[in-house]
């Protein structure tokens, strides 16, 4: 018994993603991967019902095919392939679309912000390690949010792109390096007064920076 298969005897509702050289069966046309369903941007199909694969470990389920429409330079290579037991294409590509948001807090929680993958604790501390990041997470989320609506987050979130007219950063990640950048400018302050004494006409940008820093200190 696969996977799918026993998520679907304990009614679990499930969206994983597949190859496009997966194999379906079509009564009109036998067996036949998935890239031979002609998807193109903007186009989408259902299938209900579908026999996956003739390999042992898979069996009758739906297939939810969806490729988003190009627009102007952001545009998908290939589109999605979806083994599903939900009951239509909007509900199975809106349930694999939160992954993104649930991988981007993996991320946050790893290499991306706490590096909870290289505490090496117990169980016992793990958990406890856990709870405070839980708590730690949601104060930088708030934290960035609030910096983010007074319009302060280019002081902290930088375009790198050029191509980009918008910071992609999440609202944690201004939180969190708001307080990093803070940290920074304090550390550094002596030596920011000098290049402000060197270069008085930078004395406005100093103070932008002095007033952003206030603000992020008094929401923290």
């Amino acid at each position: 018994m696969g996977l799918a298969d026993w998520l679907s005897q304990q009614n679990v509702r499930f969206v994983f993603r597949i190859k496009q050289s997966t194999h379906i069966y079509l009564p009109a046309f036998n067996y036949q991967p998935l890239r031979e369903l002609g998807l193109t941007p903007g186009t989408s199909l259902f299938l209900r019902s579908v026999e996956v694969t003739h390999q042992p470990g898979y069996g009758t389920f739906n297939i939810a095919a969806y490729w988003q429409r190009g627009y102007r330079q952001h545009r998908q290579t290939q589109g999605w392939y979806l083994l599903t037991n939900l009951p239509c294409l909007t509900s199975a590509v809106t349930a694999y679309q939160a992954r993104f948001g649930i991988e981007a807090m993996f991320k946050d929680c790893k290499s991306g912000g706490y590096n909870l993958e290289g505490a090496h604790a117990n169980e016992a501390r793990l958990l406890a390690l856990v709870l405070l990041i839980t708590l730690a997470y949601t104060c930088a989320i708030f934290l960035g949010r609030t910096l983010k609506n007074a319009g302060v987050q280019h002081y902290i979130a930088r375009l790198t792109e050029l191509t980009r007219t918008q910071r992609r950063h999440s609202s944690f990640w201004v939180g969190l390096y708001g307080t990093v950048w803070v940290a920074g400018l304090e550390f550094f302050a002596d030596l920011a007064d000098c290049f402000r004494r060197v270069s008085p006409h930078k004395l406005p940008y100093f103070q932008k920076g002095l007033r952003v820093m206030a603000l992020i200190q008094s929401s923290v």
